[in-house]
């Protein structure tokens, strides 16, 4: 083998060396979200199918959620950086004892209804009164009890509240008037199970003026004291909200990227496409230097609606700013 001169091993040399550094650079980051994968997270796996983490220096793991899965216990014991959570969780867990502060919100419209069978006698919210409901528990219903609370209907005394499966199982099977379903999720269960839209009565959470925020980011407050830390979480959103961007623009390609990180083989490429236009839908901010930008105002409005539960609030006491910051948003979004 033909000697390499000096010149040629010192430029090898430096390129080890820039090899080598920029494998070292790769800052680890850890997300948990707040359910499996599938188009509700679709903006995460497109920005890591893409390169957008990795073109931030970042080494990002996304960890997916599941139903014995807390992303308030998984932060709490720091093994994650940030989650994907909903607001009235994130502040209920915050007056526990765990300092959660939204850093971004990404989803600014609440996809949250209650489906009903017109068959059940259920036209409007006055004729929930008397009939069984499925209700999500694990920090999911908090808007349902605030929404009850509204309308001045007393769980198991006016109504009577099913524990409800992550499945519409209860309404297919007539065990319940109406059950929890998200618009991008289960209410197209209920579809694909043979039942017309036509039969049903939905109760958009949003209409009803008991709408919470979804689907934020959040991480522990301590953490927002070191710059380093404020400097990568703003890489790893800046990542994000293209990912999103991305999402939004193109369905198909972010359904197909959501389908390949699902390990357990159910995710369709139909329903995963399905649910991504409908999440969409949701992320009005999307592509407009507002993405991710929580609003004082509805952040406001949400925790009105938490703290206006009667006898039985979400939250006793109104966190005030320190729930919210925009430092890693505007770190995110600077020129």
């Amino acid at each position: 083998m033909q000697k390499l001169s000096k010149l040629s091993q010192c430029l090898l040399a430096a390129a080890f060396m820039v090899g080598s550094f920029a494998a070292q650079a790769q800052e680890k980051l850890t997300v948990q979200l707040k359910w499996v994968p599938q188009a509700q997270f679709a903006g995460y796996y497109v920005a890591a199918a893409k390169g957008y983490y990795k073109a931030e220096g970042l080494d990002v793991t996304i960890k997916p959620g599941g139903p014995d899965i807390s992303p308030v216990q998984v932060i709490a014991g720091n093994n994650a950086d940030v989650i994907v959570n909903w607001m009235p969780d994130a502040l209920a867990a915050r007056e526990a004892g765990v300092p959660l502060v939204n850093i971004a919100q990404v989803f600014n419209r609440s996809g949250l209804m209650l489906t009903c069978k017109k068959a059940s006698g259920v036209a409007s919210p006055k004729d929930l009164k008397g009939k069984t409901l499925g209700v999500w528990f694990g920090g999911n219903e908090y808007p349902f009890l605030n929404w009850m609370a509204k309308l001045g209907l007393k769980p198991d005394t006016d109504i009577k509240v099913l524990k409800q499966g992550f499945n519409v199982d209860p309404l297919l099977q007539n065990q319940a008037a109406c059950v929890s379903t998200m618009v991008y999720n289960e209410y197209w269960q209920i579809i694909d199970a043979g039942v017309k839209e036509s039969d049903l009565v939905t109760f958009f959470y949003e209409d009803q003026g008991a709408a919470s925020l979804e689907d934020g980011l959040y991480v522990l407050e301590s953490k927002l004291k070191d710059p380093a830390f404020v400097a990568r979480m703003g890489k790893f959103l800046r990542a994000t909200f293209k990912g999103w961007n991305d999402a939004v623009k193109n369905p198909e390609e972010a359904a197909k990227i959501v389908v390949s990180n699902d390990m357990s083989g159910s995710a369709t490429l139909t329903v995963q496409k399905r649910q991504m236009e409908n999440v969409a839908k949701l992320i009005t901010t999307a592509n407009t230097p507002k993405m991710g930008y929580l609003e004082p105002a509805a952040y406001e409005r949400t925790v009105k609606v938490l703290l206006s539960g009667g006898s039985a609030p979400v939250i006793k006491k109104d966190p005030g700013a320190a729930a919210m910051s925009h430092i890693v948003w505007e770190a995110a979004t600077k020129k």
